[in-house]
């Protein structure tokens, strides 16, 4: 029987997930995907709120995955408007639009919309707490996407990184070779999540999702295990030193510092662990432990 394949429009495709994501939904269906700049009088530019409107009236997308956002946490605290346009205004005139199309949105959230008090596992079902504006404003966009009535599947993660790109893993793995010494915090626990990974997880998600409304919601996707910013950089050198990379700050010469020795403009949670047995569940997945895709990502960075 011969179907037409769906059509998914994807925002902020140059982005660390956004690019995995390239990849990854390309085999659902017909992928259009746009960055800030857009082309042919569509537009990816998640501040331009009427032209956000009119990409998607035009494009009548049957899903729409929006993997744009406002990331610089500490520049939020200053920027208030613009990190809220983007991360709460303009998801919510996707799902409006989303709503009226019966359209799926996909969205990325993040563990910083929760207060990082205690050391359980977060929960979906915990009560949110965001630390900073930031926070609030990622925080924000999923209660608009709730409460529009749309389809949607809202998925929070922590620590992204890709092979590619500015992230802690890229910032260290540069520092190592320059420093003959570094300081990485210890006090805040949390799972380094690769972009390679959430990309995969949305693309299994969005089909069963398309074909079960049920499964439609709000998901923790991170990878398994935990570990500190320390614990983080400590395997980071481990795996180039096995690589045969040579590194000045060595495995020994990183020295674990708490928070407060660390001070940054916006606050950060303590306890970033989210439980990923919801997600699991749902989708028949097991989540890789965060070192294994630590190693991959260096290794391609390698190559």
């Amino acid at each position: 029987m011969h179907h037409t394949s769906p059509r998914i429009l994807l925002l902020g495709k140059n982005g660390q997930v956004g690019w995995e994501l390239q990849r990854a939904l390309a085999p659902l269906g017909q992928l259009i995907a746009l960055d800030r700049h857009g082309h042919n009088g569509l537009t990816g530019d998640l501040a331009d709120l009427d032209g956000l409107r009119a990409t998607v009236r035009e494009l009548k997308p049957a899903v729409i995955v929006n993997a744009a956002a406002y990331t610089a946490v500490d520049r939020a605290e200053e920027q208030h408007e613009l990190a809220t346009l983007i991360n709460a205004e303009a998801p919510g005139v996707l799902a409006e639009e989303a709503r009226a199309l019966g359209a799926l949105l996909v969205h990325y959230s993040t563990d910083y919309v929760i207060d990082g008090s205690g050391d359980a596992p977060w929960q979906e079902t915990d009560t949110p707490g965001p630390v900073n504006h930031y926070g609030a404003s990622k925080l924000a966009g999923e209660r608009h996407i709730q409460a529009s009535g749309c389809r949607h599947l809202i998925f929070r993660t922590s620590w992204v990184y890709a092979a590619w790109g500015n992230s802690f893993l890229s910032t260290m793995a540069r520092l190592m070779r320059e420093r003959e010494a570094l300081q990485v915090i210890d006090d805040q626990l949390g799972a380094p999540t690769g972009a390679e990974l959430i990309a995969d997880v949305t693309a299994h998600a969005i089909r069963q999702a398309l074909v079960d409304q049920s499964r439609e919601g709000l998901y923790h996707l991170a990878a398994r295990g935990e570990t500190s910013w320390h614990g983080y950089a400590t395997f980071i050198a481990e795996c180039l030193q096995g690589q045969g990379t040579v590194i000045q700050a060595t495995p020994n010469r990183i020295a674990p510092i708490p928070t407060s020795e660390w001070p940054t403009p916006a606050a950060r949670p303590l306890n970033s662990r989210l439980a990923t047995t919801k997600l699991e569940c749902a989708f028949g997945l097991t989540m890789p432990t965060w070192q294994r895709g630590v190693e991959r990502a260096l290794a391609e960075r390698e190559g």
